[in-house]
């Protein structure tokens, strides 16, 4: 049985029980039917049979007459050259009904004859019983069982197998719509929210089933979406505001040197815009690498040795603080080559700007995970402030400051490239400053690279870096 995918789910559920019902009760009318019709032809058979055994006691008292009185058997009495001699009332006139006859051993034979020269229009059970003393056979005769037993019982199993049907779709129709009322609220809830009204979230129903587990998930991602959103509203409300800053010191300068251009240090006023301009290039560039990020733009999967990378780059990093370094050989990492440089560069960056005078980063393997570290010695971060920071535009009021050259992206943007990279980047407790701590899963545990063992173990030959 296919059903239609344009019908509703209650509809579909209805004719499916309704169907299944149907295919019980024709199973279960067609084996009482079997049954009760196996019960009658062997009813059937034993009251022919009788009537037989009558006539033979009539024969054997000698009291046979040529016309029997049988109100509901046919009889016909053959003798030992297979002459008729007796027949029933009904059977006067007629044909021999049947030439089988029992076996030698045997004194009764049954068979059920659709070609009886006596009834060629009907099916009939004839009966016959062998009478060895008088060479006699006695054959009895009644019309076949009709396969629905009788008219009342047929009646009574199509009207009983009607209403359990009926019953069964009625009940499949309201259990389906109460189980699926919570649907439609559902439904209806979540066609009536909007972008500007997500706080409304989808009934709950009562019951302790599908339909609850259902309206909670969906409230959970309504959950979801609402702080998505409203992320997304304060990202682009704190992207307005910094860009917008800049612009404005620029239109200003450019105002001023307008209105007085006799008196315009035009060196000054050009390197003024070039660092404007330089701070809008490295927000559009932060902007640029989020979007990225957020769309899981595909990234390379390369076979990285953590520590080498970072030895690499603080090599041809230009210190503004003392960098030491403890580099553990041999930590490999599957991820992209650019995306690990650029965060690592965001978490040095972050540090120099807050360090009092020393920068330390160190990478070593715990367990089946990679770790990179980066301390300062800076004032630090409070507990409570240690998620705050990875918020996008995201300023604490000790380095909210433009002079300090960030964008308030680069932590975000590191931690979305240790999200990539099935990783996590959290901020750690430490005796002094900030730790930031990255883990990253191992590339594969039994591989170790002798290429790093080389690696140098602190930066040397540039400003600022010791051991």
């Amino acid at each position: 049985m296919r059903l239609r995918h344009d019908w509703s789910i209650r509809t579909r559920m209805t004719l499916l029980a309704s169907f299944v019902m149907g295919l019980m009760c024709v199973c279960f009318c067609g084996l009482v039917l079997l049954g009760l019709h196996n019960h009658a032809m062997s009813d059937r058979t034993d009251r022919i049979l009788l009537a037989d055994l009558r006539v033979a006691r009539l024969i054997a008292h000698n009291e046979l007459p040529p016309v029997i009185h049988e109100a509901t058997t046919a009889i016909q009495v053959l003798d030992a050259n297979g002459r008729i001699v007796a027949v029933s009332e009904q059977m006067v006139g007629k044909p021999r009904m049947a030439y089988f006859a029992p076996s030698e051993d045997d004194t009764r034979a049954t068979q059920v004859t659709c070609s009886s020269p006596a009834f060629p229009h009907s099916c009939v059970i004839v009966v016959a019983l062998r009478i060895h003393m008088r060479q006699f056979i006695i054959y009895g005769a009644q019309p076949v069982v009709p396969w629905y037993v009788h008219p009342v019982l047929l009646i009574a199993l199509l009207g009983g197998s009607a209403l359990l049907v009926a019953a069964a779709a009625i009940g499949a129709y309201r259990t389906v719509g109460k189980a699926l009322h919570p649907v439609g609220d559902v439904v209806n809830e979540l066609a009536e929210i909007t972008a500007t009204d997500l706080g409304r979230r989808v009934p709950v129903p009562e019951h302790h089933d599908e339909m609850r587990g259902l309206a909670e998930t969906v409230n959970q991602t309504l959950d979801r979406l609402e702080a998505a959103v409203e992320q997304q509203r304060r990202f682009a409300s704190d992207a307005s505001h910094d860009l917008r800053s800049p612009i404005t010191a620029m239109r200003v300068q450019v105002e001023e040197a307008q209105v007085h251009p006799d008196k315009t240090d035009w060196p000054k006023m050009a390197d003024a815009q070039e660092a404007s301009l330089d701070r809008l290039e490295a927000i559009v560039t932060d902007l640029l690498a989020l979007a990225r990020l957020d769309s899981s733009a595909t990234h390379a999967n390369e076979r990285v040795d953590l520590g080498e990378l970072v030895a690499s780059e603080l090599s041809r990093r230009i210190a503004q603080r003392q960098i030491v370094t403890n580099l553990q050989p041999g930590v490999a990492i599957t991820g992209d080559r650019l995306q690990l440089i650029r965060l690592l560069t965001n978490l040095v960056d972050n540090a120099e700007r807050h360090a009092a005078s020393t920068v330390t980063v160190s990478v070593h393997r715990e367990g089946d995970e990679a770790v990179l570290e980066v301390q300062d010695d800076g004032p630090g971060i409070p507990p409570e402030h240690r998620e705050v920071v990875f918020d996008r535009f995201t300023r604490l009021d000790t380095a909210r400051n433009t002079e300090a050259g960030g964008t308030g992206l680069g932590l975000p943007i590191a931690r979305e490239i240790a999200k990539q990279h099935g990783g996590t980047l959290t901020i750690e407790d430490s005796e002094q400053g900030c730790r930031f701590v990255l883990r990253i899963p191992i590339r594969d545990p039994d591989q170790t690279s002798t290429s790093a063992a080389d690696a140098v173990s602190d930066v040397r030959g540039r400003p600022g870096t010791s051991r």
